[in-house]
């Protein structure tokens, strides 16, 4: 299955027939049609078009619900006169009929209302744009829909596929910083261990010093001071065995792993992710904190935070998944 985006564009202008097909020269009006799609929650729609063409919203609403899952997608449709081709704003300019229509318009409000002032061009020009006197068939702004909704999902599609190859480039440079994360621990453990002994040794050569204690042959045996020196070292060793297990990040990393194999399977399975890859962020993010705060060096505290890093890349990318 593929992935696909909650961001895209498309657009339609379609002729078709018209209800009563009374047009001139047989001719029918153009449907353009537009879909704006962005990033949401859920999926959100709405519709700007002629309040004719309102009794096809129903339709409208159940084919997009049909065609996509999740994004805030805007629908506009707009009808464009019998040989009027493309807006006014692409240079065609006003049909005589839509000319005498506003004129007709203009006859009759001045009829009643002497003092209204006469239509600018500005003025005339929107009137003829926005009025049209055959409208399209139910089944030709459908169509015109279908169509539009087709190029839109392929534009998501288009997205999806790039989402994806950033997605997969993070999950790489993330599996990379925990290669580098596992070995690092056992080295700060024996650092910490031969740090711990040297201070106990320290503490006992001090000890040593201060009573006086000879040594060599012809000595005493061993008395309680070197038992108790035993039994600190035993203690140092202790310490450092509590020490290595307080900052042990293998299951962090091992979840970590897991949660980037379950991100890799769903991209490669596709369909509708989103949700799933949003939850397994939250996980990515919870193991790189608790790899942090676990940190006894300054490198294993340098990957902490580039992981973040990485994982922050990759939520603002999900947030976009559909």
């Amino acid at each position: 299955m593929t992935v696909y985006s909650m961001t895209g564009y498309a657009s339609v202008l379609a002729r078709g027939a018209s209800d009563a097909d009374l047009s001139p020269g047989g001719a029918a009006p153009a449907v353009s049609v537009e879909l704006r799609s962005v990033n949401g929650r859920f999926l959100d729609l709405s519709f700007k078009m002629p309040d004719e063409l309102r009794s096809v919203e129903p339709a409208l609403r159940e084919m997009l619900a049909t065609g996509l899952r999740r994004g805030k997608v805007e629908m506009r449709i707009a009808v464009r006169a019998p040989g009027g081709g493309a807006s006014s704003e692409e240079g065609t300019g006003p049909t005589p009929g839509a000319l005498e229509r506003v004129a007709r318009l203009q006859a009759q409000v001045q009829a009643q209302l002497p003092q209204a002032r006469a239509f600018s061009v500005h003025e005339a020009l929107q009137w003829c744009r926005d009025t049209v006197t055959v409208l399209p068939g139910d089944d030709a702004v459908l169509d015109a829909a279908a169509q539009c909704l087709q190029a839109l999902r392929e534009s998501r599609r288009r997205e999806g596929e790039k989402l994806t190859a950033v997605l997969l480039d993070r999950t790489r440079a993330l599996r990379e910083l925990a290669a580098r994360a596992g070995p690092l621990v056992p080295q700060v453990v024996q650092r910490q261990q031969a740090r711990f002994l040297e201070r106990w040794r320290e503490a006992l050569e001090g000890a040593d010093a201060a009573g006086g204690k000879a040594s060599g042959p012809g000595a005493a045996p061993p008395g309680p001071g070197t038992l108790n020196a035993q039994a600190l070292q035993e203690r140092a060793l202790q310490e450092a065995a509590t020490y290595a297990i307080r900052i042990d990040v293998a299951e962090e990393l091992s979840r970590l792993i897991a949660h980037l194999d379950e991100i890799e399977r769903l991209l490669a399975r596709g369909g509708e992710l989103g949700k799933r890859l949003d939850f397994l962020i939250q996980e990515l993010h919870r193991e790189a904190n608790t790899l942090g705060s676990k940190s006894a060096a300054l490198e294993l505290t340098g990957i902490s935070v580039e992981m973040k890093v990485l994982v922050e890349q990759l939520r603002e990318q999900v947030q976009n998944i559909e």
